[in-house]
């Protein structure tokens, strides 16, 4: 892909929730990747229960995100700023015109070799069923991302603030050249050595879009939809460390300032847990659990997502701040 002036002008980058759900997805939907990918085996074993439970293997979601292969376009729409809301992106799904929809579902077709009963009715009428894609992403969201996305957040804007340092400490060059063993910068051109197809400054919009992720890789995943700019999600660094545990060390100096059964919580929510998990791990009454977590969430430390009958509660980038400057 041939890059002018302007186009370097405008190559930024953003951390899309989206661009997290299809490799995610696919991850727990298909068991031969398990063992494929070890790094997330922990999150697997935790959201998969979840994700089954809700039916979601076999809803909308699975019928569009296969084990393997091509995803429609229309999931990943280009993200508007640096960080966007879950929200924003399953409006701009929504709104996705019907001929857009329906390009993307053959593609989808020429890949499978068929529609499944969902998404025949979904080429027939996307207005109406894309509401039922949308939902159905934010139950999954909900279910497997939410609670987790203040730790992966913190990977993908690590990164992010590395990839900025490189630019301006070495130049754009030195960016693309590390950005992934595939990719190459040369005589303004950047290449993919194994993409299946060619990228022609033509067919794409200007710029190029950015776009680490927790769970693509190791490979690339690449789109072209003009007008708007090609987007390139590659695998974040630090991702092997994304669920390693982390010993809490600053435990004594928090509990002067938060009490003791508070920084037990929050300590404990290493992982996304339910009230009845916690009580159980912590000997503390259901009650008393539920009166802390309730303090904790209006401190802006704990966040609270609905999973089935259930919530999850999980502690917030705030909280994870705190822990770490009490660590040091």
């Amino acid at each position: 892909m041939a890059f002018s002036a302007n186009d370097l002008a405008q190559v930024r980058f953003a951390v899309s929730p989206m661009w997290e759900v299809a490799p995610g997805f696919r991850l727990l939907t298909s068991h031969t990747m398990h063992s494929t990918h070890p790094v997330h085996r922990p999150w697997i074993e935790q959201v998969r229960p979840r994700v089954t439970a809700a039916g979601l293997d076999r809803g909308w979601l699975a019928e569009l995100i296969g084990p393997s292969g091509y995803v429609p376009d229309f999931l990943t729409p280009a993200p508007a700023g640096p960080a966007v809301a879950p929200a924003d992106e399953w409006e701009a799904i929504a709104a996705t015109p019907a001929d857009r929809v329906r390009r993307d579902l053959e593609h989808l077709a020429r890949h499978q070799g068929h529609l499944g009963p969902r998404l025949s009715g979904l080429y027939a009428d996307p207005p109406a069923r894309l509401a039922k894609v949308v939902q159905e992403a934010e139950t999954y969201w909900e279910l497997a991302l939410a609670p987790y996305w203040a730790r992966i957040r913190a990977v993908l804007d690590a990164d992010v603030f590395h990839r900025a340092r490189t630019v301006a400490e070495h130049g754009t060059g030195r960016l693309f050249n590390d950005l992934h063993d595939s990719v190459s910068w040369n005589d303004n051109a950047l290449r993919l050595v194994r993409r299946k197809r060619d990228m022609p400054r033509a067919s794409a919009g200007a710029g190029l879009l950015l776009i680490p992720s927790a769970f693509t890789g190791p490979g690339l995943r690449t789109q072209v939809r003009p007008p708007e700019p090609p987007q390139l999600a590659y695998p974040a660094r630090g991702v092997g460390a994304l669920w390693e545990t982390r010993p809490a060390t600053g435990v004594a100096a928090l509990t002067p300032v938060l009490g003791r059964s508070r920084t037990l919580l929050l300590t404990e929510l290493e992982t996304p847990a339910s009230t009845t998990e916690l009580a159980h791990r912590t000997g503390l009454s259901p009650a008393g659990v539920s009166q802390y977590l309730t303090a904790l969430r209006d401190a802006g430390l704990v966040s609270a997502h609905r999973a089935g009958r259930s919530v999850l509660y999980a502690r917030t980038a705030a909280a994870e701040t705190l822990l770490a400057a009490a660590s040091a």
